[in-house]
Order: structure tokens, then sequence, then C-alpha cells
């Protein structure tokens, strides 16, 4: 079973990735980040990501939804950026997030990949 690390750099193979991230999704804080820069800030990406999960959290909890969120997509004009809430024991409360070049990036296996990283994944 890979750890953090190899985990963030598998990631970083998806064809597109710009950055990734690991998440605690309480504090908002990123355990470990690979790819990004100057321009793209994943620790700031990775806090203000956090109140996308939790307000989807809540809203599913007005609906009374009880489901397990897969992933959430926001599709912008030049990326897509994925985030998928780790459903194993030893990741209960955090997340990857993925940002992607839509240029390059195939999102249907980008999803495929990261669901097959998150499942291998152990923190």
């Amino acid at each position: 079973m890979p750890d953090m690390d190899v985990a963030l750099k598998d990631a970083m193979q998806i064809d597109g990735a710009i950055g990734v991230a690991l998440v605690d999704r309480s504090s908002g804080m990123a355990l470990g980040i690979a790819g990004g820069g100057r321009d793209f800030d994943l620790q700031v990406a990775s806090a203000a990501n956090t109140e996308v999960v939790r307000a989807k959290l809540r809203t599913m909890e007005m609906l009374s939804l009880h489901e397990k969120i897969e992933d959430i997509l926001i599709t912008l004009d030049s990326q897509y950026h994925l985030i998928r809430p780790l459903t194993g024991r030893s990741g209960q409360g955090l997340f990857l997030y993925l940002a992607l070049n839509k240029e390059r990036a195939n999102l249907a296996l980008a999803r495929h990949q990261l669901r097959r990283i998150e499942e291998a994944l152990d923190i």
C-alpha cells in the first residue's frame, strides 16, 4: 500500500496534472502537496476547497441524503478541479484535491486513476 508521498507522486503522473494535495477536512491544512507553484498555491487552494467539501456535506445533511461523496468536480475555463474524500478507515476526514489542465487531461481517466490511488493509499 503506497504512503502519502507515493500517492501524491502517482497523482502527478495523471495526464494534465497541475498539482495535488492531501487535505485534512477539519483544519483545511494540506498534509502533503506535489506540483503547484508560484501561480498556483496549493496551500490556499486546499484551505478554500475544504469549505467546498463542508458546504456539500451540510447540504447533503439538510436534504437527508445518506450517501457518500464519490468526488466533487469544479470545471473552470482552463482547468478541472477534482476533490475526492477518502473513504478508508484510516483516511476519515481527509480528501485528495487534484487540479488538472483541461486541454491535456482526460477527465474520465483522471477520475478513475484518482479513485485507484485513493483505494490504495495507506495513511
